[in-house]
């Protein structure tokens, strides 16, 4: 399984990397994304790298499933949550292209995530002696719903996602390696790792290919579906620190704003990332620091996994929060000669 692993995440990495160089004349021609006030970049960028991450990894994975065929169940989720998926993409096109009204566009992510929450693991229970039903699906759709969207709002600046998404996703495939989650979770993993590899090139700073709505939803999603994947075999605590730091960031962000009364459905430039930039950290300094710290987070996630006593667990929790309060601080810190 190893092997699959390895080949779905050099497939889907070769496969994005080829469709950016093909879809970039086009999106150039017909999505660039202009600068505004908010913005982090200082020239019109064609977005829709998306379409070749998602494209990549499904492609790779499709491929995988051909050449090795698992059970019914196994791959049943992975086809729900990439149908899911693609949904969610086309609804971020939309809005890419034509803005759509925050309630629809709510509405709509809505309810792509309850379909791959109902359909894809419908038998899947995280508090089964505390909670009922309902009200595990209900926080599930609630928590599914505010990824997807800080997954967006985390996606204004070249790399912050790979820095981001990559880490985890490693991480998740190596866990389906391991046993800790099915195997086509953990390929699911691998093609969305690879389909961001191959992404990276067009996006270094100084970007020449956003990812765009089309793909910041969607990756949102198979993300949030990995991490519900994760907790439901019993790695809650791993669950829960994989993507601290975007989780982090954009909540305490969303707080901060809701306090002041702003729209929070507006873009903005207060994310603790951006505020790094704005106090004298480098684009390419910022997203280091982002993807160094999620690496460490997937080395506690490990351990977490490793060590299933609740004290080591809560004590490799303890250790993600500290090590994501201590950048979040640096970044909101103004440097020498800033500020």
């Amino acid at each position: 399984m190893a092997l699959a692993s390895l080949a779905v995440f050099a497939a889907a990495a070769s496969a994005a990397a080829l469709l950016c160089v093909l879809l970039r004349p086009l999106l150039q021609r017909y999505a660039l994304a202009r600068p505004n006030a908010r913005s982090s970049h200082s020239v019109p960028t064609p977005q829709g790298g998306g379409i070749a991450v998602l494209a990549g990894a499904f492609l790779a994975l499709g491929l995988a499933f051909r050449l090795v065929p698992l059970e019914g169940e196994a791959w049943r989720g992975v086809l729900v949550v990439a149908t899911g998926a693609v949904a969610l993409a086309v609804v971020g096109a939309w809005d890419d292209i034509r803005p759509l009204p925050a309630s629809l566009r709510l509405a709509l992510q809505a309810t792509c995530v309850g379909f791959v929450l109902f359909r894809a693991a419908p038998e899947l229970r995280l508090f089964p002696e505390f909670l009922p039903l309902a009200a595990e699906r209900v926080l599930a759709l609630l928590a599914g719903v505010w990824f997807v969207n800080l997954v967006n709002f985390m996606d204004g600046l070249d790399w912050i996602t790979v820095a981001g998404i990559v880490p985890l996703a490693a991480a998740l495939a190596l866990a389906g390696n391991a046993g800790v989650v099915d195997p086509a979770t953990g390929w699911l993993a691998a093609g969305l790792c690879g389909g961001l590899i191959g992404f990276a090139p067009f996006n270094r700073p100084v970007a020449k290919l956003f990812l765009g709505d089309v793909g910041s939803l969607p990756i949102g999603l198979l993300t949030a579906y990995l991490l519900f994947r994760l907790a439901g075999a019993g790695a809650f605590a791993a669950a829960l620190i994989l993507p601290l730091y975007h989780v982090a960031d954009a909540t305490i962000t969303l707080l901060r704003r809701l306090a002041r009364g702003e729209r929070v459905w507006e873009a903005h430039r207060s994310h603790f990332y951006q505020q790094a930039t704005t106090n004298g950290f480098g684009v390419r300094a910022v997203v280091g620091r982002v993807a160094a710290l999620n690496v460490a987070l997937a080395a506690l996630a490990g351990l977490s996994i490793a060590w299933p006593a609740l004290w080591a667990q809560a004590l490799c929790l303890g250790l993600a929060i500290l090590l994501t309060a201590s950048l979040l601080r640096a970044f909101a810190t103004p440097r020498d000669g800033h500020g």
